[in-house]
C-alpha cells in the first residue's frame, strides 16, 4: 500500500507540470466490465461534485477512445446530465471543458485520474467480481 501511495503522489505531482491538453490520455490498461463501469461512475461523481452541475451549454470533449473504460466514463457523465463530444464538432461559440483521463494497473489495483484545466482527480481502486471499491482517499489538486 505505502508503494502505491508514493507512485499515487508522485504521479500527481507530475501531472500538475500539465495542461489538459497535454495530457489527454487513454486508458493504457483495459479496465473492462463491472470494475469500468464502477470506476468511471465514481470518477464522474466525483468531478460533478467539484465542477458542478451539468450546464447545457458547456460539454466536455473527451478524445475518442475504443475502451471500456472511455465507454463507461462517458456515459457516467451522460448520466449526470453533461453534454459530451467524442468527435471535437461543437459550435463556434462554445468552448468545450477539455477532459483529460488515464487508468493504470499497479500492484493489482487501478490507479484512475481525471483532469481539466482547472482540477484534477485521482484515486486507487481494487477490482472485485462485482466491480471495483475504492482503494484509496480521492486526491483533488485544483489549478490556476
Amino acid at each position: 500500500m505505502r508503494k502505491l501511495l508514493t507512485y499515487f503522489v508522485v504521479g500527481a505531482l507530475l501531472s500538475g507540470c500539465q495542461t489538459a491538453d497535454d495530457a489527454l490520455t487513454t486508458s493504457s490498461t483495459p479496465v473492462t466490465g463491472p470494475a469500468a463501469s464502477a470506476i468511471a461512475g465514481d470518477m464522474a461523481s466525483r468531478l460533478a461534485e467539484q465542477i458542478g452541475p451539468a450546464g447545457a451549454t458547456t460539454p466536455i470533449k473527451m478524445e475518442t477512445d475504443a475502451s471500456e473504460f472511455a465507454s463507461a466514463l462517458e456515459a457516467a457523465l451522460k448520466g449526470r446530465g453533461y453534454t459530451v463530444v467524442r468527435d471535437g464538432k461543437v459550435a463556434k461559440d462554445i468552448k468545450p471543458v477539455e477532459l483529460a483521463y488515464a487508468i493504470e494497473g499497479i500492484d493489482g489495483q487501478q490507479l484512475a485520474r481525471v483532469s481539466t484545466p482547472s482540477i484534477a482527480l485521482g484515486r486507487a481502486y481494487t477490482p472485485t467480481a462485482a466491480g471495483a471499491t475504492p482503494a484509496s482517499p480521492l486526491s483533488i489538486m485544483q489549478r490556476n
